[in-house]
C-alpha cells in the first residue's frame, strides 16, 4: 500500500475546501471515530463562505451592481479558483478585478472590471502606511536650476485607477445608494486617485494628464520627465494648477532636488 506523505494529505485536504466536487479526504474521522464527512461538509461550507463575506466587505459598490446573489455566485468561483496565499484576510482579492475581467457573465457589464480595481485601491489606500506632507513653500527654496531635476515623493497610501468609463461617478453612486442609470456614459473616461492624507480615503477625479503626471512621480521620474508625460496626453496639461491640487490635498511628502554637482537626487532638511 502506498504511503501518502503528511505535504500531500495537507494539499488534498486545502484543495477539498474549496472544491465541493472533491471527495472527503480519505482517513478523515470525528471524535466518535467516525467517518467525518458531515463535519468537513459543514467545515468546507463555513471556509467558502468566509472568504464570500470577505470579497463582499471589500466589494460593496460591485456586489451592488450585480446584486447579491450573481455576487455571491461568482465570489464562489473566484475563491475555487484563487484561494487566500495569507492568512491576513485584509489581502484577499487582490486578483478580484482581473478575474471579474475575465468572467463571461460578466461580460454585459464591461466597468465592472475598474470598479473592482478603485475598490480595491481604496483597501490599499486604506491600509497605507502614514506620512507627513511636506509644506508647498519648499519649492520656492529649490534652485530654479533644480527645478527640471526635482522629484517629489508620493504619499504612501496614494494609487491612481485609470478607466474608460467614468469610473467615479459609477462608484459614488453606488456606495451612496444613488441610481447607476444618472451616471453621465457619454463623458468617457475618467482618471481617479485614492488617498488616505489623514483619516479618511478621498477619491478625487483627476483632470487630462495629471494621472500619467503622478504615475511618473510614482516611478521616481523627474520634474521634466513627468510633465511630458503629461503633455503627451494632454497638450493643455496645467502644471501648475496640478502641483498646486496636490500639495493641497496633501499628496505629497518629499522633495528631492537634484544634489550639487551630481545627477543623483538630494533631498530638503523641512525643519530648516
Amino acid at each position: 500500500m502506498a504511503i501518502v506523505s503528511l505535504f500531500e494529505r495537507q494539499k488534498h485536504f486545502a484543495s477539498a475546501l474549496l472544491d465541493p466536487g472533491m471527495r472527503v479526504p480519505a482517513g478523515l474521522v470525528g471524535p466518535d471515530l467516525q467517518p467525518g464527512e458531515k463535519r468537513f461538509n459543514v467545515y468546507r461550507n463555513n471556509v467558502v463562505t468566509g472568504l464570500v463575506d470577505a470579497l463582499k466587505a471589500a466589494f460593496p459598490a460591485v456586489r451592488r451592481i450585480v446584486g447579491d446573489e450573481f455576487f455571491a455566485a461568482m465570489a464562489r468561483i473566484y475563491a475555487a479558483h484563487e484561494p487566500p496565499e495569507s492568512p491576513v484576510m485584509l489581502d484577499y482579492g487582490e486578483t478580484f478585478s482581473d478575474f471579474i475581467a475575465a468572467f463571461g457573465p460578466a461580460s454585459s457589464v464591461p466597468y465592472l472590471s475598474d470598479v473592482a480595481r478603485l475598490e480595491r485601491a481604496w483597501t490599499q489606500a486604506y491600509h497605507a502606511a502614514e506620512a507627513s506632507a511636506v509644506d508647498h513653500a519648499l519649492l520656492a527654496r529649490i534652485e530654479p536650476d533644480d527645478l527640471p531635476h526635482l522629484r517629489l515623493t508620493l504619499h504612501p497610501s496614494a494609487r491612481v485607477i485609470r478607466s474608460r468609463f467614468p469610473v467615479v461617478q459609477i462608484w459614488s453612486m453606488n456606495i451612496d445608494g444613488g441610481d447607476t442609470s444618472a451616471v453621465d456614459f457619454t463623458i468617457g473616461g475618467e482618471d481617479a486617485l485614492v488617498l488616505r492624507p489623514h483619516a479618511e480615503v478621498e477619491i478625487r477625479t483627476l483632470p487630462v494628464g495629471a494621472a500619467a503626471f503622478i504615475n511618473a512621480i510614482a516611478a521616481n521620474q523627474t520634474m521634466t520627465e513627468a510633465t511630458t508625460r503629461a503633455l503627451d496626453e494632454n497638450a493643455g496639461f496645467d502644471l501648475t494648477g496640478t502641483l498646486r491640487d496636490l500639495f493641497a490635498i496633501d499628496a505629497i511628502t518629499g522633495l528631492n532636488p537634484r544634489a550639487s554637482g551630481s545627477d543623483q537626487p538630494g533631498g530638503i532638511d523641512e525643519s530648516a
